[in-house]
């Protein structure tokens, strides 16, 4: 049989592993750093310690009534909707890189597209869709011959500056985008069927 205090030592182990887990979850609800995700570059962080992103991701706005609006805020790669002036959700973001920085200021919405694809990158594919060069810039590259330009997806597209918008997009924990915002599906999604022309957006350095 196992001795006593063999298994006070592993119920402990246990416990404080538990507590880690918690420790993170809760950080991550609450939009604290989480310890591990400090220990990486942003260039480097491990796909699987993105979980985060859908932790504080959320919506409670279904039943809120009150004028739409939106902040962006750059700082904390977040989203956040108010009705009435009252917080109805937050969704995580990317947003523009170093090259391609997201553009700050008060704005509005001035185009909604459910299944906008981009006219300036995407990919070369060939005429059975197959990627022959990915991506791409249009505006500098030259299509090898028998491809044809295909857009990247920008689903669920919220146009308010210019080229720049909210859309479906991959999030992978930093500024990753051309100066688009890229949300979550299921947040662009919820985002997208709140908000109509005119709803003001503000992006915040």
């Amino acid at each position: 049989m196992p001795r006593p205090h063999l298994c006070l030592l592993a119920l402990l182990s246990l416990c404080l592993s538990s507590c880690a887990i918690v420790q993170d979850f809760i950080q991550a609800q609450s939009g604290a750093p989480v310890p591990y995700l400090e220990a990486f570059p942003p260039e480097r962080v491990p796909h699987s310690a993105l979980y985060n992103q859908d932790l504080v991701s959320h919506w409670d706005g279904d039943g809120m009534a009150g004028e739409p609006s939106i902040i962006i805020d750059l700082s904390d790669q977040k989203a956040y909707f108010y009705k009435g002036g009252r917080l109805a959700g937050v969704s995580a973001i990317s947003s523009g890189d170093e090259k391609h920085g997201t553009k700050t200021g008060r704005f509005k919405i001035i185009e909604k597209d459910r299944w906008h694809k981009s006219n300036l990158y995407g990919d070369f594919v060939d005429g059975s869709g197959r990627v022959v060069v990915a991506n791409i810039d249009i505006s500098k590259d030259r299509p090898p011959a028998g491809t044809r330009f295909e857009g990247s997806k920008m689903h669920h597209f919220m146009r308010f500056s210019g080229a720049t918008g909210m859309h479906e997009g991959f999030l992978p924990g930093y500024p990753a985008s051309h100066g688009c915002v890229r949300m979550p599906a299921r947040m662009a999604e919820i985002f997208y069927h709140h908000v109509g022309p005119g709803t003001p957006v503000t992006v915040r350095p």
